[in-house]
C-alpha cells in the first residue's frame, strides 16, 4: 500500500475513533439533523458538534442539505460503503513487512535471553517473562520450538525443559497452552505443528 493511501486509512480510522463522532454517525444514519438538534440530542455544545461534523465531512461521511436558513446533516451511506470497500480490499490492506517483523522478533529474543538463543545446544536463560503480550508471544514461540512436532511430552518433562530457561515453568507452560502453541490432554502435551 502506498504511503499516501496508508495515511488516508489511518486518518479515516482516527476520524471514527471518537465516541461522539460515532454517536453522530449512528444518529445521522436514521435521519437528517441540524447542528442545534444534534447538540440537544447528544447533550453537547453546538461548537463541539460542528467540530465533529467537520472531521466527518473531511472524509465525505456526512453531507449538508440546505433547508431555508438552516443546514441539515445526513450520513452519506454510499461514501461509507465505498470507503469500506477500498479499505478492506485484499490487495490494499497494509501488511507488515516480514523482514521488519523478523528483525524485531530477533531483537526481542536478544533482549530477553542471556546467551545466544540462535545456537543449538547453547546455554540460554530467559532473564524475565515479558509483560508485553506481543513480546511474550515472541518468547513463547521460541520456547515452543524447543519441543518436537509429533512427540508427546508428559507434564514433568515439559516442566523440566521449560525450567532450563526460566524458574517459573508453570506460567510458561500455561502461556504455551493459552496461546495455542501447545496442546494438552490430561497430563500429556504436544506442540502444534504450525508456529
Amino acid at each position: 500500500m502506498p504511503p499516501e493511501q496508508l495515511d488516508i486509512l489511518i486518518n479515516f480510522f482516527k476520524a471514527l475513533a471518537d465516541e461522539n463522532r460515532l454517536r453522530i454517525v449512528g444518529t445521522l444514519a436514521n435521519q437528517e439533523y441540524s447542528v442545534e438538534e444534534l447538540a440537544k440530542l447528544m447533550q453537547l455544545k453546538e461548537s463541539i458538534v460542528s467540530h465533529h461534523l467537520a472531521k466527518l465531512q473531511k472524509f465525505n461521511l456526512v453531507s449538508i442539505c440546505p433547508k431555508g436558513n438552516t443546514h441539515l446533516y445526513k450520513l452519506d451511506s454510499a461514501a461509507l460503503q465505498t470507503m469500506g470497500k477500498e479499505i478492506f480490499q485484499v490487495n490494499r490492506t497494509p501488511v507488515l513487512d516480514n523482514g521488519e517483523s523478523e528483525t524485531w522478533s530477533k531483537q526481542v529474543l536478544k533482549n530477553f535471553f542471556e546467551g545466544d538463543h540462535s545456537l543449538e545446544n547453547s546455554t540460554v536463560r530467559l532473564k524475565e517473562i515479558p509483560a508485553s503480550r506481543k513480546k511474550r508471544l515472541v518468547i513463547l514461540k521460541w520456547l515452543a520450538n524447543q519441543f518436537h512436532v509429533g512427540v508427546n511430552y508428559p507434564e514433568r518433562e515439559v516442566n523440566a525443559i521449560l525450567q532450563n530457561y526460566h524458574p517459573d515453568y508453570a506460567t510458561l507452560r500455561r502461556d504455551l497452552i493459552d496461546n495455542q502453541l501447545m496442546q494438552r490432554s490430561k497430563s500429556i502435551y504436544w506442540r502444534i505443528a504450525e508456529i
